[in-house]
């Protein structure tokens, strides 16, 4: 099955975990890019702010095309309990172009309503998803979920 894994990471901790998934999978990969930067507190502060305001903010153009894909894995962190603003573009850019879509989360504490925002934006349902808490990331043990999560995908 020809898989691709998509996310969004604004301090690396998505990205470790979206590379982690794309090579237990064998896939490509791509990482979603912001325009405009995001470092340091006003970035915080600014990206918690798109994300409850619902916006889409421009992000650099993608190389990798979804639709040539049968499985689209698609990363996030959580901003303000809910999907990232730059995946929430991600989505709607694409939309109509995903044939099957699994998510993942990494987050400080509850992933909200992020999974169900990400099917909004949509139309489309997710095959399985996972959520990898911030404990899980600076411990390191969330490689077995991982694997559980490849697993399932399979």
């Amino acid at each position: 099955m020809k898989t691709l894994v998509v996310y969004y990471s604004r301090t690396g901790t998505t990205k470790k975990v979206g590379e982690e998934i794309a090579r237990q999978l064998k896939a490509d990969e791509e990482e979603i890019l912001d325009v405009k930067s995001r470092a340091g507190l006003l970035g915080y502060m600014r990206s918690g702010k798109e994300a409850t305001m619902r916006n889409t903010p421009e992000i650099k153009p993608t190389k990798k095309k979804p639709d040539s894909y049968n499985l689209v894995v698609i990363g996030t962190p959580i901003w303000g309990w809910t999907v990232s603003s730059p995946v929430r573009t991600y989505l709607i850019r694409n939309k109509g172009k995903f044939k099957k879509m699994a998510f993942f989360c990494t987050c400080g504490g509850q992933s909200g309503k992020a999974f169900d925002a990400m099917e909004h934006a949509t139309g489309k349902k997710a095959v399985a998803t996972l959520v990898i808490g911030e404990k899980e990331i600076k411990d390191m043990s969330y490689s077995k979920r991982v694997k559980e999560f490849v697993a399932s995908l399979k």
